[in-house]
């Protein structure tokens, strides 16, 4: 192939990459915009979804799609629970205290990693796509599950959007999110809210993970480089803005792949990881985050 479809190629790849990005980082930006704490243990949640979906996928009798689906359905929302109970035990009782938060999400990241070792263990694992269509394109076929990845991310971040901007939930989150004492003071359940925000934010990591692991292989340590990606997207994003997020997680997603198709993998994160340094350099509350 000449460099067209090389490059079309690597920018397709970068496409399914920023979509799957930009679930885990409006997980995270969710949190710090509404709570202003940092959820260290994100990626744990993104892992444990992921166990959850290989776990279901493969109890689940009948063709690849049925597993898979009820995966989809159920997986998130197990994680989301999980996620509001760690806030009402653990980070209520901190009174959502920014370094201690940090210090009991790292604590919990650790806890949900060694109990997927001991229930799922070491070994990386794959889970069967739920179709196999493959499109013929004229210089090379692509996987037609991959640009569904796209497709699905594109509506679940849209969902968030409508929920965000016109329900009373949205509405009540954003409330919190300017003035919670205020809020409380006009009869608003920040405690209610603040769990709900939390389990959103783990059940968008859940989402990315089971639209994900048909493309990669299941393994206890496989939040570790969404979690570095979600953190850096959010920084050059904007930290609390969605549409910052998503801008730069198409930035991001895209140059990776451009990068590692042309030069090495691990390029392109020395370069995003450069960028988050120029960001707090020159604008600390990054490309569309609101100044302090």
């Amino acid at each position: 192939m000449s460099f067209g479809p090389f490059l079309l190629l690597a920018l397709m790849e970068g496409l399914v990459s920023a979509a799957v990005l930009a679930l885990m980082a409006s997980g995270l930006s969710l949190v710090f915009g509404v709570m202003r704490v940092v959820n260290v243990a994100h990626g744990a949640f993104f892992m444990t979804g992921a166990v959850l979906a290989w776990f279901v996928a493969g109890h689940v009798p009948g063709p690849p799609v049925v597993g898979w689906l009820v995966a989809l359905i159920i997986v998130p929302p197990l994680v989301g629970l999980l996620a509001a109970a760690v806030d009402v035990l653990v980070l209520k009782r901190l009174e959502y205290e920014p370094e201690a938060v940090i210090v009991a999400t790292i604590g919990l990241l650790y806890i949900l990693e060694q109990v997927a070792l001991l229930s799922f263990g070491p070994d990386a694992r794959p889970v069967a796509a739920p179709f196999s269509l493959r499109l013929q394109l004229p210089w090379f076929g692509y996987s037609g599950y991959k640009l569904f990845v796209v497709a699905a991310a594109g509506a679940v971040l849209l969902a968030v959007w409508l929920v965000m901007t016109r329900t009373r939930f949205g509405l009540v989150m954003r409330a919190t999110q300017v003035d919670r004492v205020t809020a409380r003071a006009f009869g608003i359940n920040v405690d209610r809210v603040y769990a709900g925000t939390f389990g959103l934010g783990a059940a968008l990591a859940a989402v990315a993970a089971v639209l994900v692991v048909p493309t990669t292989q299941v393994h206890y340590l496989m939040g570790g480089d969404p979690l570095l990606l979600s953190f850096i997207t959010v920084i050059i994003g904007g930290l609390g803005s969605l549409r910052g997020t998503l801008v730069a997680a198409l930035i991001i997603g895209l140059s990776d792949g451009v990068i590692s198709m042309f030069w090495a993998p691990t390029l392109s994160k020395i370069i995003a990881t450069l960028l988050v340094a120029l960001v707090l350099v020159f604008r600390p509350q990054g490309l569309f985050g609101a100044k302090a």
